[in-house]
């Protein structure tokens, strides 16, 4: 019974996202970006993300950062990764990209990459962490943990978000076919200053426009600031100059 009204509490709310006025940003911030969970009621004007679709721990951080009293050794016993609260996702049904070019081939993404794909892949529900904040009573949570996915059922984002009820979400469920994805957590190819189709970074870090390398690797993240909402797509530099700053055209 209560479950049913969740939904429809959900169903009834989500229409009046496409006309809610997000609040002011603060670039050097989370809170207030589209990755903050807990501040997504504010940004949508309607009582229909935490606490109905996924749980609301609060704090944004813990949906994606370890609590400070828990270590990478208790999170992987947990089946955590690394150390990021969240679950490793099943790597064996992801396709990576490939191509005869490629010559940093990976097996599967690494940590930090996972990281986003836990949410992204669609396959988790996007409240999946692996510890709850202290105090959380699991039994009274009657959230959905909906995924991030553009499925049609009552466990995915997808029932509502797909451009008719409410804003599309396609864009961000990317999947676990990733043939058509930039690839990721490969040996950026422009770190031996050998690659002539490459630039050399300007640090070990990546570059001095922002664009990030992850212990000499291209991950997510090297394009993406999780934490940036004034740039579109999250991008770490504008569309037209992000390309340019690996690539030598």
């Amino acid at each position: 019974m209560i479950r049913s009204v969740l939904i429809a509490t959900l169903l009834s709310c989500v229409s009046a996202l496409a006309f809610a006025e997000p609040p002011p940003f603060d670039p050097n911030k989370i809170l207030g970006s589209k990755h903050d969970f807990t501040g997504l009621n504010k940004r949508a004007g309607v009582v229909a993300m935490p606490g109905v679709a996924f749980s609301d721990y609060g704090t944004p951080c813990i949906y994606c950062h370890l609590p400070d009293d828990k270590t990478i050794e208790q999170n992987k016993a947990k089946g955590g990764n690394m150390q990021w609260n969240r679950f490793v996702p099943a790597t064996q049904y992801y396709n990576l990209y490939d191509s005869r070019t490629l010559d940093n081939k990976v097996k599967t993404p690494s940590s930090i990459s996972l990281l986003c794909l836990s949410c992204h892949d669609g396959t988790m529900g996007v409240d999946m962490t692996v510890f709850k904040p202290n105090g959380w009573v699991t039994s009274e949570d009657e959230a959905l943990h909906l995924r991030l996915n553009g499925a049609d059922d009552l466990m995915s984002c997808g029932k509502c978000h797909n451009g008719k009820v409410a804003h599309s979400i396609a864009i961000k469920h990317i999947g676990t076919d990733l043939t058509n994805d930039h690839p990721i957590s490969m040996t950026y190819a422009g770190l031996t200053h050998v690659d002539q189709h490459f630039n050399p970074p300007d640090t070990p870090n990546g570059f001095d426009n922002g664009v990030k390398l992850y212990d000499g690797k291209v991950e997510c993240a090297t394009c993406h600031n999780v934490h940036n909402p004034d740039v579109g797509l999250l991008l770490r530099v504008k569309a037209d100059k992000l390309c340019e700053t690996c690539h030598i055209k």
